[in-house]
């Protein structure tokens, strides 16, 4: 999504707690003419994304675009889970989210125009077994999108979720990599694939762009017809 988003235009601000990672990232889409600048953060962390709020607004003063992808993944049984683990599932893509809204919302406000776009997830519409905390974290990220979208439609500024399904990425690498797991979740899969990292990236760059101003509160699926099952 960055990557798409730089190549579109946009001055990228790269978020994450693994340096040589953002490094590479940011590298990347200098090489190809973009601007980017990365950003140590643990978004689950108040006091780092304050920190982060400021660092960012140092370097890039008007902030238009915030997209939310920061998930972690356990999947376990529920009477396996430690509350330790349960929290920081909820709070990598529930409470990080509402932290990073609540830090940048104040800088897109007044400008007319502002996207911010939240990675729910297909967990947030079906469920499968061993994944209460993933799903109970997305779902709640989805009403969250919604109730920000009625809120911030007035200042013009656009909330909307993205509902990957099954998408080729390392948090999946454990399913892909196991050969039964994998032949099992592409018999699922109307289309017989899984999904890719661009296909979400493009619908995202849509999302942030003026032709979809009228597109708010949405949580769009991209799930191969996953969920149309």
């Amino acid at each position: 999504m960055a990557q798409a988003l730089a190549n579109a235009g946009a001055h990228i601000g790269l978020v994450s707690r693994d340096a040589p990672r953002l490094e590479a990232v940011a590298a990347e889409i200098r090489s190809r003419g973009g601007v980017a600048e990365p950003f140590l953060c643990d978004v689950t962390s108040e006091e780092q994304v304050e920190r982060l709020r400021d660092a960012v607004l140092e370097r890039f003063p008007r902030v238009q675009i915030l997209v939310n992808n920061a998930g972690i993944n356990v999947r376990k049984a529920i009477t396996e889970f430690t509350h330790a683990e349960w929290r920081a599932v909820l709070d990598t893509s529930l409470t990080g989210a509402f932290l990073l809204c609540r830090a940048f919302v104040p800088n897109l406000k007044g400008q007319g125009y502002g996207r911010i776009i939240n990675l729910t997830s297909i967990m947030s519409h079906v469920a499968l077994p061993g994944r209460t905390a993933y799903a109970a974290a997305k779902t709640g990220l989805l009403g969250f999108t919604r109730a920000l979208a009625l809120e911030l439609a007035p200042d013009q500024i656009t909330v909307n979720g993205i509902s990957p399904g099954p998408v080729a990425t390392e948090m999946n690498a454990p399913i892909i990599q196991n050969p039964d797991l994998n032949r099992q979740f592409v018999a699922k899969i109307p289309v017989g694939r899984w999904g890719q990292e661009a296909e979400v990236a493009q619908l995202a760059l849509y999302l942030c762009s003026p032709a979809a101003g009228f597109i708010t509160g949405a949580d769009i699926l991209i799930d191969g017809g996953w969920t149309a099952q």
